[in-house]
């Protein structure tokens, strides 16, 4: 799966269904130790189960709270300790938040935002450094259409993604020539646990279809892909909407 080195990949939320499905795809390619990274790192073991049946022999497990920002540098050097040097970093941690208790509950606002925004800003500059250090490494940031132009059906969210979006596009720039790439991943509606309940918006995905599409986009060097590729073309004529018309679209 590496040129680089052991192939060793972290996932960072280790109960993502999209980060798991994107771990057992690279595991299936090639046997890699794997770390999972997540809250509660002792009740992991249903996203053991799924890495080991998808082949990998040795997989670790490393406790990680993405909203202790001073934690995470302990969270990267544990998972080195582990496997050594990193190939491939997957972000899959994050929070959808509820949009009414959002607009009057402040702290629940900055919630979100901290989670899906900072925890990010600061995992993601704490990599750079790791990575850069190393001469290689690969890094699976998901960002979402919702940041793409926000929405007022789901502002909090799609501002903390239209953030994220930013800061990862930016990044990449400066990781250019270091060895370092990263794969910033922009899918629509996912049907799955975090929009359980919800009705599914046009173009949705699943996690495995998001996977697929992650997974060959990393292989493949890309530095983005669209979740289906058709929301690309679509959002470029959304981002023309007139203000009066967009602010009626449904989340």
């Amino acid at each position: 799966m590496s040129d680089t080195g052991n192939g060793a990949i972290l996932l960072l939320g280790a109960r993502s269904e999209i980060g798991l499905a994107v771990v057992t795809r690279l595991v299936a390619r090639g046997v890699a130790p794997v770390v999972l990274a997540a809250r509660r790192s002792e009740q992991l073991n249903e996203s053991e189960r799924l890495v080991r049946a998808a082949g990998a022999t040795e997989v670790h497990r490393v406790e990680f709270d993405a909203d202790d920002l001073v934690g995470h540098r302990a969270v990267l050097e544990a998972a080195t300790r582990l496997v050594g040097p990193l190939d491939v970093v997957v972000l899959a941690f994050g929070v959808l938040g509820d949009q009414a208790r959002a607009e009057t509950d402040a702290v629940h606002a900055l919630g979100v935002v901290h989670t899906d925004y900072t925890a990010h800003v600061g995992m993601l500059t704490e990599l750079a450094v790791l990575l850069r250090g190393q001469g290689h490494g690969r890094i699976v940031v998901f960002s979402s259409v919702a940041g793409v132009r926000v929405r007022r059906a789901n502002y909090v969210y799609g501002s903390a993604k239209a953030g994220l979006d930013g800061f990862a596009s930016g990044l990449a720039d400066a990781l250019a020539g270091s060895g370092v790439r990263l794969l910033l991943v922009r899918p629509g509606f996912v049907i799955g646990r975090m929009t359980e309940g919800m009705r599914p918006a046009p173009f949705a995905s699943t996690p495995e279809r998001v996977a697929g599409a992650t997974v060959r986009a990393l292989l493949a060097g890309r530095g983005e892909v669209w979740v289906p590729p058709a929301l690309r073309w679509l959002f470029a004529g959304l981002r023309l909407l007139p203000r009066a018309v967009w602010r009626r679209m449904p989340r």
